[in-house]
């Protein structure tokens, strides 16, 4: 089969390798379709702190199964899937509990033996696939992972009806994690990011307010001036330096913000803004069964308006020009999908 490499830092090939072999309790996916992460893009710029380069790379994809293993029931060949791509050690008090993302020993595609989903076929544990909803095509599907992200830090924000909510950083994750938001009930919703492009796609999406903050140091006063208050909720979807003074500044005492980027290097923040205020800072990381689940059902609904999102879409073969437009935030890129 073919599958797309990250060979190398800012290098992407496509290889040929032998199709993964089915244990008991696996199946066997003829990928659709499959999207590049802002992750992908880490590990394509050698950043990535576990998955590194030379890999299959992917993890969000849609597609059908195309053979089960002798001890699978609930799939059959035919059914329209998606993937939650991770797994845990399963007797864990974490496992045990549905928190599987907290795992000390936790998989994902891409790591050791467990090719990554971008490829002609791909193979995941029984408990890791989720069939799609009638009415939903794959390019929903692929947006299941991405989107369950998001799900997941509107929980552990504890957003609810009438919130006002800043969202920092108007990529993907930040424009789905916005949706999430809006399903729980906020609003009023301000986006941020550097790029005009990108903010367009934010009202698109539903965003009440936007702010292009390049330049501007005073953008967050002009945030809570734009909307009248503090916020109650910040998610932090950009992972660049200063980013976490600026959420604590946005929010209201009491207010939380969740952390969604992935970072590097270390983050400083107003220590006094964070206790006197009674602020709270709340990691995130990934997802877990219930918002995979939540997640399907608010795309089947319409929480996501995909054409948004989703703004290229490439064969295999020009898997490298993809990563390039990412990475480099050309042709008005957001969401680029690989096709097979």
């Amino acid at each position: 089969m073919k599958a797309v490499y990250v060979e190398d830092a800012s290098k992407v090939v496509v290889r040929e390798v032998g199709i993964p072999e089915l244990g008991p309790l696996d199946v066997l996916i003829k990928v659709k379709v499959a999207g590049i992460c802002g992750s992908d893009i880490h590990t394509y710029k050698g950043l990535h702190p576990f998955r590194k380069p030379p890999v299959i790379i992917g993890h969000e994809i849609a597609g059908e199964v195309v053979q089960v293993g002798e001890a699978v029931t609930k799939f059959a060949p035919g059914d329209r899937v998606t993937v939650e791509p991770q797994t845990g050690c399963g007797t864990c008090d974490y496992c045990l509990s549905g928190k599987v993302n907290y795992c000390e020993n936790r998989g994902a595609p891409g790591i050791g033996s467990w090719y990554g989903a971008m490829a002609e076929y791909f193979a995941a544990p029984e408990q890791t696939v989720f069939k799609l909803l009638d009415g939903m095509d794959y390019e929903q599907g692929v947006l299941v992972e991405p989107f369950a992200v998001g799900v997941h830090a509107v929980r552990k924000a504890g957003i609810q009806v009438g919130d006002k909510v800043a969202i920092l950083g108007a990529g993907p994750i930040g424009l789905l994690a916005m949706a999430a938001a809006k399903a729980a009930g906020a609003t009023t919703l301000l986006v941020t990011d550097v790029m005009d492009y990108a903010l367009e796609s934010a009202g698109k999406m539903g965003a009440t307010h936007t702010l292009n903050i390049r330049d501007n140091a005073e953008w967050t006063q002009e945030a809570k001036s734009a909307v009248g208050a503090a916020f109650d909720k910040v998610l932090v979807a950009a992972g660049v330096p200063g980013i976490i003074d600026q959420g604590l500044a946005l929010l209201r005492k009491g207010g939380r913000i969740v952390t969604i980027a992935m970072f590097h290097g270390t983050q400083t923040f107003d220590i006094h803004n964070l206790q006197n205020q009674e602020k709270e800072i709340i990691g995130c990381m990934t997802y877990n069964r219930e918002d995979t689940l939540a997640a399907i059902d608010l795309i089947a609904a319409g929480a996501v308006k995909k054409d948004v999102i989703i703004t290229h879409r490439l064969p295999y073969e020009q898997a490298a020009e993809g990563f390039r437009l990412v990475d480099k935030k050309e042709d008005r890129s957001m969401k680029v999908l690989i096709t097979f």
